[in-house]
């Protein structure tokens, strides 16, 4: 018998603020540069970059290229996406091993 496949695309998973929290927060707790731009690319996109721009403040160029492949966003960049988003972070101590 042949199994049915489906469509899926992860980014129709985006689609509550506390699922994108849940999301960013992996990619935060990952500490890979790189996967946290591309997160954060994903998430814009899923939201619309047109819209992210007008409510972060940033122009389109300058969401554009932060979010790029190589894109590197401050943090000033990053604070005014996340802010767009209703999303905050948030720091807390490293969990230490149990000796």
């Amino acid at each position: 018998m042949t199994e049915k496949l489906y469509d899926y695309n992860p980014a129709d998973a985006l689609d509550t603020p506390e699922a994108i929290a849940i999301f960013m927060t992996d990619a935060f707790e990952s500490a890979n540069t790189n996967y946290i731009t591309k997160a954060l690319s994903l998430v814009v996109k899923t939201k619309g970059m047109n819209q992210i721009a007008k409510e972060s403040g940033l122009s389109h160029e300058e969401l554009s290229h932060s979010l790029s492949e190589g894109g590197n966003p401050t943090l000033k960049t990053m604070f005014a996406i996340l802010g767009s988003l209703d999303l905050d972070i948030t720091a807390k101590p490293h969990i230490q091993p149990a000796h």
